[in-house]
């Protein structure tokens, strides 16, 4: 019997499926990976909007993440919304106590409509308690401003700051994703030895909702195949561009990336 690998995504649900768990868990399933969850909120949300946040307790995710990992093992982790501090405080005690070094934390903070799901007060968690603990960050340019302090309007500042993530906060490598800035998004590789960069063609679509929650678990995903990292940054960056560029046309607002598209051209 061939080896299963496992990933598991610590994250909001998405009632309407385009992001969070939801895309986490589709994403690990296209790339022959077994998912799990360990859900830290439900959201009531479409492709128009947040209409509710509704936290899940501490013992409660406190018990998801151990009964997984205690029973069946993660060959990688990833991290969502976690929308408070004590939240990341938690997640961060129990990547150390079961020993989880793939790690990807995608520092959700932003909804594709503009809610915040992240608190102001866990900004600072986030820095010091997870970042530490990162195999890989995946910030947007946005995200990137507000974990580093600088401003960012040029592709040299987000080669700045993805070497902060690295040198100043810890994470073993950054990936400032460039798809907030004009032009042909340039995302920005860092891994503490030398900047490279991934590039792609502008798409004008309003089906992008789950993007960077995508992005981050097919890294995860392939990081649990015992990938190099270098190697599962370019495996998700194709799998996003897939996503993003063979529609689905779901939904009245911010649509849905692909999740199937990926599989099907490889096929």
């Amino acid at each position: 019997m061939a080896t299963v690998r496992k990933a598991l995504t610590i994250a909001g649900s998405d009632s309407g499926g385009g992001a969070g768990i939801q895309a986490d868990l589709k994403t690990f399933q296209m790339l022959d990976v077994y998912g799990m969850s360990a859900i830290t909120a439900v959201t009531a949300q479409n492709t128009l909007g947040v209409f509710g946040i509704y936290d899940i307790p501490l013992e409660g995710i406190d018990a998801q993440i151990d009964a997984v990992v205690r029973d069946i093992g993660a060959d990688a982790v990833k991290t969502g919304m976690l929308s408070k501090p004590e939240v990341i405080e938690l997640v961060a005690a129990k990547v150390k106590e079961h020993g989880l070094r793939r790690l990807v934390v995608d520092p959700v903070m932003i909804a594709k409509g503009g809610q915040a799901l992240l608190a102001a007060s866990a900004t600072e968690s986030l820095r010091k308690l997870l970042l530490p603990l990162a195999a890989v960050v995946t910030p947007n340019v946005p995200e990137a401003e507000v974990l580093t302090g600088r401003s960012i309007a040029s592709l040299t500042e987000m080669e700045a700051a993805a070497r902060s993530l690295v040198e100043e906060y810890g994470a073993r490598c950054a990936v400032v994703k460039g798809g907030h800035m004009a032009g042909d998004p340039v995302d920005v590789v860092y891994d503490g030895s030398g900047i490279r960069l991934l590039t792609a063609t502008r798409r004008e679509t309003r089906h992008t909702h789950g993007t960077g929650c995508t992005f981050s678990a097919a890294i995860a995903a392939e990081l649990a195949k015992g990938r190099e990292l270098a190697e599962a940054v370019q495996t998700a960056k194709r799998f996003i561009t897939c996503a993003i560029e063979d529609e689905l046309g779901i939904g009245h607002g911010h649509g849905p990336t692909n999740h199937w598209a990926f599989s099907r051209r490889q096929g």
